[in-house]
């Protein structure tokens, strides 16, 4: 696999919402919702300016995305990161994750949150990427786990 990450510009909503919609279909159709998925235009590309994305390629094929906000004082929330389910399972998140915490190397902390029963993403955050869990809630009905990344 030959990896690299682009930033995003709004040009790039269009191929956003197709990567975002290939990779969240699954939970769409399982929970009735899902924020990344379906997303318009106009939406995405108020996402790209608020939340820094890359785009991630392989050679030059888009497979993934990576969305991650700076919360300041080393603090990062990380919204996104998904690849595209025909290439899942290759270690394209997982060098994805270590491409970002290079990237940002005043990081101390990083958050994010999944489903609760989204078992292959618990996994993946906790075995990949050494998150632990940090604590559950409802959002809206579904149960979700808050993860947490300290240095």
């Amino acid at each position: 696999m030959n990896l690299k990450y682009i930033k995003a510009k709004k040009d790039n909503a269009n191929l956003l919402i197709r990567i975002y919609n290939a990779s969240f279909y699954d939970d769409y159709i399982k929970y009735g919702e899902c924020p990344a998925y379906g997303r318009t235009r106009a939406s995405m590309e108020e996402s790209i300016e608020k939340f820094p994305k890359l785009i991630i390629y392989n050679d030059d094929n888009p497979i993934g995305a990576i969305s991650v906000e700076n919360r300041g004082n080393g603090e990062y929330y990380l919204g996104c990161l998904c690849v595209i389910p025909e290439f899942q399972g290759k270690g394209i998140g997982t060098q994805a994750f270590k491409f970002i915490l290079d990237f940002y190397i005043d990081w101390n902390k990083v958050t994010l949150i999944t489903p609760a029963d989204k078992e292959e993403n618990i996994d993946f955050y906790i075995k990949k990427c050494g998150f632990i869990i940090d604590s559950t809630e409802m959002d809206g009905n579904v149960k979700v786990v808050h993860f947490l990344l300290e240095k």
